[in-house]
């Protein structure tokens, strides 16, 4: 019914008269942004919007289809506008906002929503929902158990996609779904008591009454032994019997239908630019060579007698480039960041209101995921930002990369970016949006700011910040190579190994995080050339007037946007600041 409503709503907008273009696509971009709350409802729980709180999101096929029309009825709306009666901001919020809805209109053709499940997360690791969501009170606790009591429909959802994958033969590689499947063992074979959905429940908020307390803890067990652990053992069985057995050998998105084409369409996407794959890949291959002659300087710098093959297995593998324990690599991490924080005002005219906290990443996943994420505040100021590190294996987490994960995930890097963003006065879209290759961009840009913010001082940390360079590197060679070309997972191991002081334990993990999200990883690196070439060019044209506060203000002011419109809007400062010189 919801649907309909919004239908009835748009069908309304485009029959009102007069109304001016520029009400006509505000009113549009408003009632957009409240079918996105009310259609993901833990979306709108973590951004502070309550009303939907014990609801999930319909995952159904049916439910895609409907919001597949409803999508391609918007662009309808939006073609029909008269751009001259917008100003200069809503011709930007035009621009970006059409794309989204081009975006999806195009995504959908690919089929890729019939292979629903990843090891990076997803249904079988739906518990970890709750570090994005109000735990305050006993009410918001019945949520969640409201919530977890449907947790069923959403994994019959996932099982009718998947089987309509199987028939159409849109299915995901095998090793990825093992992955998964152990996953779900985790989730299915315990008791409430052990299970994770129950570790929220275990330290409730104190200011919940005891007997309260005991209530809510017997109702989640209940539920848990009742509706969730069915649930799972309904899935792992679906794994069993069909599943894996009918996922692909293969790695590559190439292999599925139209393959190589959605890859185009996901490398535009991604990176905002019209490069192609090969293109792409190219571009890697020469930042690969530019930054290993950096590497090397390094490595003459420390006196290294061997080889360059020589040197990264003894970054790997030498004791004293690692912490014993969890604790120790995580008190490292929060100091840190505690280093950082003050030095920000030498390089930012506007810093966020919002702070950051550091926590592990939960055990469940820890084995499968990244080194670290970013995890973005509430909306309505109700939790702040998070950076997420991994402490699963600490013998094989470097000391000389936590300076800069640091700084590209918390401070300049991620957190600083995203909670500027959500204080600028923007559309709902944009100011919780992100453009992936100008948010990772800024990311990895940051990192190079390290050195103003005083940090590689130590030659293997200078080195840890070129490993995270060649990182991103690395990504533009592998994830073009696995997905276009003709590449083997080993085959992008061993490049990554050969070229990169990154362990083997997270290069397995990255490279399997790129065949599992393709194309996502070419953000990265085309994001921060981009920004780091406007950043010369500025310095050239400018010269002496050139000011790094007002640089950086200009590229954080409005948010996150596409290479090409970040590109027009430095072009024009310099102007700016050259007619007043």
């Amino acid at each position: 019914m919801r649907y309909f409503k919004y239908i009835a709503f748009l069908t309304l907008l485009a029959g009102c008269s007069p109304q001016s273009p520029e009400s006509s696509f505000e009113d549009l971009m408003e009632s957009e942004w409240a079918k996105i709350i009310s259609d993901n409802p833990v979306y709108a729980s973590s951004m502070g919007d309550l009303r939907f709180n014990r609801d999930w999101s319909d995952n159904s096929v049916s439910r895609i289809i409907q919001d597949y029309q409803h999508d391609q009825l918007v662009l309808d709306q939006l073609h029909a506008m008269d751009l001259n009666g917008l100003d200069e901001l809503n011709r930007i919020n035009y621009k970006l906002f059409k794309k989204q809805y081009e975006n999806s209109v195009e995504s959908f053709d690919y089929q890729t929503y019939l292979m629903p499940f990843s090891h990076r997360g997803g249904i079988q690791l739906e518990h970890e929902t709750v570090n994005i969501l109000p735990l305050r009170n006993a009410g918001h606790y019945d949520d969640w158990i409201a919530r977890l009591s449907k947790l069923e429909v959403l994994v019959d959802a996932e099982i009718e996609k998947a089987r309509m994958g199987i028939e159409t033969g849109t299915v995901p590689p095998r090793f990825l779904m093992q992955k998964v499947f152990e996953q779900i063992k985790l989730q299915a074979y315990v008791s409430p008591e052990t299970s994770p959905f129950y570790r929220a429940f275990e330290s409730m908020d104190r200011s919940i009454d005891p007997g309260e307390v005991l209530a809510i803890q017997a109702r989640a067990k209940e539920v848990i032994k009742n509706q969730v652990i069915p649930a799972y053992l309904k899935l792992h069985q679906f794994f069993e019997d069909e599943y894996l057995a009918a996922c692909r050998t293969s790695i590559g998105i190439k292999d599925i239908n139209n393959g190589k084409q959605y890859y185009e369409f996901l490398a535009r996407k991604f990176t905002t630019t019209s490069l192609t794959p090969q293109e792409i890949h190219n571009i890697g291959l020469s930042e690969v060579a530019r930054i290993k002659a950096e590497m090397e300087e390094v490595i003459q710098e420390v006196n290294w007698q061997g080889t360059f093959k020589g040197f990264l297995d003894d970054l790997r593998s030498n004791p004293k480039f690692y912490y014993e324990t969890s604790e120790e690599l995580f008190e490292a991490y929060l100091a840190t960041s505690k280093r950082i924080d003050p030095e920000l005002v030498s390089l930012f005219k506007v810093l966020p209101s919002m702070p950051y906290g550091l926590k592990p990443i939960p055990i469940e996943s820890a084995p499968d995921t990244t080194t670290a994420y970013y995890q973005r505040p509430a909306a309505d100021g109700s939790r702040a930002g998070y950076y997420y590190v991994n402490l699963y294996r600490p013998e094989v987490r470097p000391k000389y990369e936590i300076e800069v994960l640091s700084v590209h995930e918390a401070v300049p890097g991620h957190h600083l970016q995203i909670a500027l963003a959500m204080e600028l006065d923007l559309p709902n879209f944009r100011k919780y949006g992100g453009v992936t290759a100008f948010v990772e961009g800024w990311g990895l840009y940051s990192e190079s700011l390290g050195y103003d913010l005083g940090l590689y001082q130590d030659p293997y940390s200078r080195f840890g910040q070129l490993t995270y360079d060649m990182w991103r590197a690395i990504r533009l060679v592998v994830d073009t190579g696995m997905h276009y070309f003709d590449w083997s997972r080993q085959d992008a191991i061993n490049y990554f190994l050969d070229n990169s002081a990154k362990t083997k334990q997270d290069v397995m993990n990255e490279v399997d995080r790129y065949i599992n999200w393709p194309g996502q990883a070419l953000a990265y690196k085309i994001g921060q050339l981009k920004i780091q070439e406007l950043k010369d060019r500025a310095k050239v044209e400018l010269g002496a007037n050139f000011d790094i506060k007002d640089f950086h203000h200009e590229v954080l002011k409005r948010g996150a946007l596409p290479l090409d419109i970040l590109e027009q809007y430095i072009d024009q400062w310099i102007l700016e600041v050259k007619k007043g010189s």
